[in-house]
């Protein structure tokens, strides 16, 4: 009898110490299993920390901008800036101008060519057209246009067939009509002088010329793209104090 209750009693001892280990176990690998989620929520907790301070930062930067924009739009120079960007737009041929000037047809020429003469000296060529536009500049002029389009500084006029080429796609076939804004009498004398350029056209290649003085021409905005292969904006370096 005392032996079956001492082996009752070590049966008991060995199933208690059976479940103690194994609820141990249980336990450590339930706990060895959150250790890698509460490093995962800690070091999240540190970026959205730091994310919070970037934005304090980005959002402060965003209220001195907005201060700055509205002490610019409220002040004089925003007013001083505009006239500025215009004047320059006028100056480059973005914007359309009126005044009086000239207006300068020309075409080929209407004579009956002789046997042996060379039919090429009898129409117009770049040339021609470039000889008038820098008469034209030279007198004054300060906003030129051929058929509609406006030249402005980055204009060619090359010759192409019967055609001239400008603007880099604008193909102008004669007549040619130059309207140009300035002084009429000093712009019509400068073509018509002696000698000049419409005198020699006229004289020795028969081509057309009528030069008429206006109250008021109306030369158009430059309508092209503006692209340049070497000139780049020069950079703003910020003054320091």
């Amino acid at each position: 009898m005392k032996f079956k209750s001492y082996y009752w009693f070590l049966l008991l001892v060995g199933l208690v110490m059976g479940i103690i280990l194994a609820v141990q176990f249980r336990l450590t690998r339930e706990i060895t299993k959150d250790i890698p989620s509460q490093e995962t929520a800690i070091a999240l907790s540190e970026k959205l920390e730091l994310a919070r301070e970037d934005r304090e930062k980005l959002q402060s930067q965003v209220d001195e901008l907005r201060v700055r924009l509205d002490q610019a739009v409220a002040g004089p120079e925003l007013a001083m800036l505009n006239e500025e960007v215009d004047r320059a737009r006028g100056q480059a041929g973005m914007t359309e101008i009126s005044g009086p000037g000239v207006e300068v047809t020309l075409n080929d020429s209407l004579n009956v060519l002789e046997p042996g003469q060379d039919p090429d000296l009898f129409v117009l060529h770049d040339e021609d057209v470039l000889a008038v536009l820098n008469e034209l500049k030279a007198a004054g002029a300060n906003a030129i246009a051929i058929n509609g389009q406006r030249i402005i500084s980055t204009t060619e006029v090359r010759c192409i067939g019967p055609t001239i080429l400008m603007n880099k796609n604008q193909r102008l076939s004669p007549p040619f009509v130059i309207l140009a804004r300035g002084n009429p009498e000093t712009l019509a004398n400068s073509l018509k002088m002696r000698n000049g350029v419409v005198y020699n056209l006229q004289q020795f290649y028969g081509i057309q010329v009528d030069v008429k003085k206006v109250d008021e021409v109306t030369i158009p905005a430059y309508s092209g793209a503006l692209t340049f292969e070497y000139a780049k904006p020069k950079e703003l370096t910020q003054e320091r104090d």
